[in-house]
């Protein structure tokens, strides 16, 4: 991730490429198709009760935001704003869960993992992977936008500061639905309850404001279980 606080190195799903030149062209290259988010068409038969369930992380508190995301608003103030009126959880459909699979997978498989010093020669940069290359936030920022885009309310999809199995600072994609929290990551393409990632959780973005929010450093159980 290139979280100066915490020395983070990104990862990605996949095994990160070798180094070379970035490519000269635009994330809207590669074929990025709308998702049925709201039609029943090609969605595997899937019923609501069979969906995973996952529970809300409660804030502890106020939290500094991440120096990258403040600079990342600074040039993106759309993307940090808060709307109110926006519902704070997504309402779960079984086609929602599919959207939200697909777009976890296709952001992991077509982003290539590099560290914010290879990019752009900075220990940490927050911003959206257009050239192809990124680190886990930018992977995370990337999703939240196909996602926005797919219908879901940004007010819901929260970026996420975590401490990972390595005990370095990662960044994350937390989804609050009306089944749960959930956490889409460059490292794995399965979409989790945030209590079987293994990590421990620090802060998130507000849903009221734009300052962040302590989730307490409460770690998940696969971690407490581990240690």
């Amino acid at each position: 991730m290139g979280l100066a606080l915490f020395g983070h190195r990104g990862t990605s799903a996949q095994a990160a490429a070798p180094y070379r030149l970035l490519a000269a062209f635009k994330i809207l290259a590669f074929g990025f198709l709308p998702l049925p988010l709201l039609s029943g068409g090609g969605v595997q038969a899937q019923t609501l009760a069979s969906l995973p369930s996952s529970r809300p992380i409660e804030n502890t508190g106020v939290a500094r935001p991440v120096l990258g995301w403040v600079k990342f608003c600074e040039r993106h103030p759309d993307e940090c704003r808060v709307d109110i009126a926006e519902p704070g959880a997504v309402t779960m459909t079984p086609q929602v869960w599919r959207t939200i699979v697909l777009v976890n997978r296709r952001v992991n498989a077509r982003i290539k993992a590099m560290t914010d010093k290879e990019h752009w020669g900075t220990v940490d940069s927050w911003d959206f992977p257009d050239d192809g290359y990124g680190d886990c936030e930018d992977y995370q920022l990337l999703k939240r936008r196909n996602l926005a885009d797919q219908g879901l309310p940004r007010r819901a999809m929260r970026m996420t500061v975590v401490i990972d199995e390595q005990g370095e600072g990662h960044a994350v994609l937390m989804i609050r639905t009306d089944r749960g929290d959930f956490i889409l990551d460059n490292k794995t393409n399965a979409v989790l309850p945030w209590a079987q990632t293994g990590y421990v959780f620090v802060k998130r973005e507000g849903q009221n404001d734009t300052a962040w929010a302590s989730l307490g450093g409460i770690g998940s159980p696969v971690t407490t279980a581990n240690r």
